[in-house]
């Protein structure tokens, strides 16, 4: 008989049982990051591809519709990338992807468009910073009721004269002060 009672042959077995538990355990724990390391490998593929400048648009247009954001994201930065699958991101459910369509320089101006209409703040805070966003989407973040899109448009250096004046009349005193100075710089 052993302390608790029991028998030699009992505890034994109690110490197999468990020690068999925690082998099958640590198997399942490896075979987890076996499989993880394999499916980040796969993902990470997938994600090249989708950067690639020579991957074909149609390889592109399937990978636009891959279940990982990072991977529409790259999609999404990709300067090949076909105008009609652009448009496409432009509407994706992750704001980071709308992000990488907002700098992608083969957005379109209806793209744009449809960006500077975004629930997002943050999206339609990009789209009013970048350089080469089309002059009809500055104007229309010129009427955002957000007063800090408002104020990137002031500062962006391709808005318009027309907008700048009409942000000269804004509610807020730092994007008058912002517009007022942007039209003075443009005045011979």
């Amino acid at each position: 008989m052993n302390r608790d009672g029991g028998s030699p042959g009992r505890a034994v077995r109690l110490v197999s049982r468990r020690g068999r538990r925690f082998g099958w355990l640590a198997v399942c724990a490896a075979a987890a990051l076996v499989w993880t390391a394999a499916c980040a490998d796969e993902l990470d593929a997938r994600v090249r591809a989708a950067a690639h400048p020579r991957t074909p648009a149609a390889s592109l247009a399937k990978l636009a519709g891959d279940t990982a954001w990072p991977v529409r994201r790259a999609v999404a930065a990709n300067r090949r990338t076909p105008p009609k699958v652009l448009a496409r991101l432009a509407r994706d459910p992750d704001r980071r992807v709308r992000i990488a369509v907002a700098t992608n320089l083969s957005t379109t101006e209806p793209t744009f468009l449809m960006l500077a209409g975004d629930a997002d703040t943050a999206v339609r805070s990009v789209v009013a910073r970048f350089e080469y966003v089309p002059v009809s989407a500055l104007d229309r973040l010129a009427g955002d009721p957000d007063g800090d899109i408002r104020l990137e448009v002031a500062r962006n250096p391709n808005t318009s004269t027309p907008t700048l004046r009409r942000l000269r009349r804004d509610e807020l005193a730092s994007v008058r002060q912002l517009a007022e100075a942007a039209l003075a710089q443009r005045r011979p």
